[in-house]
């Protein structure tokens, strides 16, 4: 691969900031360090890019490391030829570009000597201090002679874990991964490969979550050069061939910028030329594309105030698409980036995308936890302007008002301690990072939970409860009652509900309504201790009665014991209806049937009214002293493993028989067990009820109103 192709966002950057000469760097760094008290003039760029965000900062530390750095590297050279001295360094000046703090710089100078030399972290310790030993470690890459092929998954792991505590050690990683994507095309093709599919699947996405978009978009385009060559060339001729398309947005940011001016808003207005990733979403989106779809217009102004004020004038002087307007400012992304987003046309039909944001909220939005200087001090958040309180403060369980640590890092760093392998870890953590949405869900005390779009109530309960949402039977979601399978949507309320019964446990069919790899892993590791749940249940047969007498003639002596007599039909067969099942005290209307009997129905049975319209006159009833009956209950629940055990049982302890017990196909994890029971006393009927909606999983028990089957 060429240079150029291996660094296809150069080119859009060039007009920003001139790409630093490795070249140049290499011969600076073999000629040592400069004179005392000076700074080396190898590191004199990443001084001035420091300087440049921190004025008063003290380079001598910088020094001191680059000094370290060069000696314990010196005689080691790149693939591509440079000594190695110029990575590091290249590294370095990355992070000083985005506003990193000394601290951060420093580490970033030695962060591949205890990996690839003889310096220690005892000796890092002792002559830089904790901080830049800890981040030192964090980046340090586990041997493959101790892990081999799980030395990269737990490097990420370990990587991860120092993350958790230290959110620098992650923008080292990055930037040490973008300068490592740069100069890729001295590797072999099967190399850049499988380099390129780690950075998309793991620190593209990361990158996303820290809110770095200037690391992100330029491995974006990287990565998209190396596994999808023939598109990237194709979308590289068609910027070429639009390379006049800047003149379009241009003269539409002369508008805007007269616009703010008449009405007295102080503002930056600059042109945002598309990366290749983007030029080949919008393309892919919207087909051909117009001038002005080759780039964005970014205005920048001072307070919150005049961000509105500025989008107020734009709607009434332009024609806005509303559709396109979205504020990430009122409701800051979970990755701290903060805009307006709007479009408008203007009088010639030409569209222009506009961000509208604060100098402080640009300086964010590029650099993300880089732009947080020291992030742990106590003036972070109110000194960066960042959306949050000044001191690191605990929010609702499971979500933090750090932004140091946000909820999606916490939950991460969790599940990764219940991953019981490597291979479990590395696939979990892709398919985590994997989801490019997060929406958030409120708890029915007050407290919000932050899930990836497509989340199920499933998803919902473990974040919530942890393993004690094995117990789960279902959710009310919006305060209607909800399977688990139901899918989340940003601003939904959930309550999950958990069963009083710590014996009961998830079904397999959880696997295919979770999102999160905490649920995941969790569902899995328990049905691997319990496998009798994870074997399918038999299906329960659709007529299981008592025995023939019960089935059939059963029915009729139940019906003559419990019926005294029918007015006018005297010694006639009484049966007790099989769509409503009356039992005493219940109010009940017979009908003469067919073959001189009578058929009985509850007084609110929908079949009285249908007897009626039939012109078929009522015959009185009532109940004699027998108190034996017979009833059709209906129970409703979600499914789950030894539902029909439990409910059985719950049955026969309220001293109940079974006569009959159909089983429904599952819906939507919902089942339906219809049950003809034999009660001894009806007084029993209510408690028998109560026993069955006690059953786990179950959330309603009512009498039937329709034909049973038997």
């Amino acid at each position: 691969m060429s240079a150029e192709a291996a660094n296809p966002g150069a080119s859009s950057r060039r007009r920003a900031r001139p790409r630093l000469d490795l070249r140049r760097l290499g011969r600076a760094a073999l000629l040592g360090p400069a004179a005392r008290g000076r700074v080396p003039d190898a590191i004199g760029h990443v001084a001035e890019a420091h300087r440049a965000h921190h004025p008063d900062a003290d380079l001598a530390i910088l020094h001191r490391a680059y000094v370290l750095a060069e000696s314990s590297h010196r005689g080691q050279f790149r693939k591509s030829g440079e000594p190695y001295i110029t990575h590091p360094l290249a590294v370095t000046l990355i992070l000083a570009e985005l506003g990193a703090e000394t601290t951060t710089l420093t580490a970033s100078l030695l962060h591949d000597t205890v990996e690839d030399t003889d310096v220690t972290l005892v000796q890092v310790r002792e002559e830089f201090g904790e901080e830049v030993c800890y981040l030192v470690d964090g980046v340090t890459k586990l041997e493959k002679v101790d892990y081999g092929a799980a030395a990269e998954p737990e490097t990420f792991r370990k990587m991860l874990v120092a993350t958790g505590n230290d959110v620098r050690v992650m923008s080292i990683k990055l930037a040490d991964r973008l300068h490592n994507m740069r100069t890729l095309g001295v590797m072999r093709p099967e190399k850049q490969e499988r380099i390129a599919k780690v950075t998309r699947d793991v620190l593209i996405p990361l990158a996303e979550r820290l809110g770095v978009q200037a690391l992100k978009t330029e491995l974006e385009d990287l990565v998209f050069a190396i596994l999808h060559p023939e598109e990237y060339a194709r979308t590289r001729a068609l910027i070429a061939e639009n390379a006049d398309a800047v003149d379009a947005l241009a003269a539409v940011a002369g508008k805007v910028r007269a616009v703010l001016r008449d009405a007295g808003i102080q503002a930056e207005v600059l042109l945002r030329p598309r990366h290749f990733v983007s030029v080949h979403r919008v393309r892919l989106k919207r087909g051909d594309l117009s001038g002005t779809d080759f780039g964005r217009l970014l205005v920048l102004v001072g307070e919150d105030a005049d961000c509105y004020a500025a989008l107020g004038e734009l709607h009434t002087c332009f024609t806005p698409l509303i559709s396109e307007f979205k504020d990430f400012i009122a409701a800051p992304k979970f990755n701290l980036y903060q805009s307006l987003h709007t479009a408008v046309a203007s009088t010639d039909g030409a569209v222009a995308e506009v961000l509208i944001r604060t100098h402080q909220m640009h300086r964010v939005a590029e650099a993300g936890v880089v732009a947080l200087g020291n992030p742990y001090t106590a003036d972070t958040a109110e000194g960066a302007g960042l959306p949050g309180a000044a001191e690191p403060s605990a929010g609702a369980e499971g979500e933090r008002a750090d932004p140091t640590r946000p909820g999606w890092l916490s939950r991460l760093l969790d599940w990764q301690e219940s991953a019981p392998d490597t291979d479990t870890f590395w696939t979990s953590l892709r398919a985590d990072l994997a989801e490019d949405r997060e929406i958030t869900v409120f708890r029915a005390d007050g407290g919000t939970l932050g899930l990836p779009a497509g989340a199920s109530c499933v998803d919902a309960a473990y974040a919530q409860y942890g393993e004690a949402a094995h117990t789960c039977v279902g959710a009310r979601v919006n305060g209607r009652l909800a399977a688990l399978a139901t899918r989340l949507s940003d601003g939904d309320t959930v309550e999950p509900l958990l069963a009083q019964d710590a014996a009961s446990g998830p079904s397999p069919d959880w696997l295919q309504h979770t999102r999160t790899p905490a649920a995941r892993i969790a569902i899995t590791g328990w049905l691997a201790e319990h496998p009798e749940a994870a074997r399918p249940q038999a299906a329960a047969p659709r007529a299981a009665a008592a025995g023939p007498s019960a089935a059939s003639g059963g029915r009729r002596r139940a019906g003559a014991n419990a019926v005294a007599e029918a007015p006018g039909l005297p010694g006639a067969t009484v049966r007790l209806a099989g769509c409503c099942t009356p039992v005493p005290p219940d109010a009940v209307t017979g009908f003469p049937v067919r073959g001189g009997a009578v058929t009985v129905h509850r007084g609110e049975c929908p079949g009285v009214s249908r007897m009626r319209a039939m012109g078929r006159r009522p015959v009185e009833v009532r109940w004699g002293r027998a108190a034996e009956c017979r009833v059709t209950l209906v129970a409703e629940a979600f499914g789950r493993p030894r539902l029909l055990a439990d409910l059985t049982e719950a049955i026969a302890t309220a001293g109940a028989a079974v006569v009959s017990a159909t089983v429904e196909p599952p819906s939507e994890q919902r089942v339906r067990h219809t049950y003809t029971l034999q009660l001894q006393d009806a007084a029993g009927l209510p408690p028998l009820m109560r026993a069955m909606r006690d059953v786990a999983g179950v959330y309603d028990v009512s009498r039937a109103r329709h034909p049973a089957a038997h």
